[in-house]
């Protein structure tokens, strides 16, 4: 198995949006071996000049995990190319076959190295923000194994996140509304995200420190999805709202 290949292959279709068969129906790999070829990945995304910003967790969501039909919390990293200003434009064209989906979003405040318990968990976060999640697969009719997604860099495409405000000690149970053109199209809480958004911390710091990923401080950290995602159209006005928190949109085109 030629790890940089397959890679390559991947990241030509996020380049080109031009979607590519699972690499799973011609190889056989494990997720230590797909968690590889995400590293490769990303090697190809810093070779053109982009820059490591964050980190995203996957399938935290029960809704999420029925969605996509796997049970696994898996894990994706975000560069700078993927984020979209707040009130900013997403050109429909740049992508295979994008949804989004309502998170919230934590900013690193000092350097984590090691795994954290969740009552350390606020002292390495600065700050946190409703966010807006685009995941785009590279594969064909958005189909993939668990193995299939992780090398895919699980789906990482883009994100949009609000204005930043004091992390509260208690994230559970905030009212997440998915709102397309002024219509709310998902519903849900903030406690479908482990339960409670800051075990995402501790888990994507476990996950760091595992597969030896760097996460500095000023490091965005997408939490995961609140709720199923949604497909993307021209012409859409894409809003989430978060209680107590605010609001995140941007504009398809």
């Amino acid at each position: 198995m030629n790890i940089e290949s397959l890679a390559r292959t991947l990241d030509t279709a996020a380049y080109n949006a031009d979607p590519v068969e699972q690499l799973s129906l011609s190889q056989t790999f494990d997720e230590t071996t797909a968690y590889a070829i995400q590293e490769e990945l990303l090697v190809c995304r810093y070779e053109r000049g982009e820059k490591f910003v964050g980190l995203k967790l996957g399938f935290t969501s029960e809704a999420k995990m029925k969605q996509m039909g796997v049970h696994d919390l898996i894990w994706g990293r975000l560069t700078d190319r993927m984020l979209i200003e707040n009130g900013g434009v997403l050109t429909l064209a740049d992508f295979c076959h994008p949804r989004v989906e309502p998170e919230v979003c934590f900013l690193v405040k000092k350097d984590i190295t090691r795994e954290l318990t969740l009552d350390e968990a606020p002292e390495f976060i600065e700050a946190v923000a409703p966010a807006l999640e685009v995941i785009d697969s590279r594969y064909k009719n958005f189909k993939f194994s668990l193995e299939d997604v992780i090398a895919d860099n699980c789906s990482s495409s883009a994100f949009v996140v609000g204005e930043w405000q004091d992390a509260p000690s208690d994230l559970r149970d905030l009212q997440m509304d998915l709102i397309i053109n002024g219509e709310t199209v998902e519903s849900g809480t903030s406690s479908a995200i482990l339960g409670n958004p800051w075990k995402s911390v501790v888990n994507a710091s476990r996950l760091a420190a595992k597969y030896g990923q760097e996460f500095p401080s000023g490091s965005y950290l997408m939490a995961g999805a609140a709720t199923g995602a949604v497909f993307l159209s021209e012409g859409q006005k894409i809003e989430v709202k978060v209680q107590n928190m605010g609001a995140a949109t941007f504009e398809v085109a």
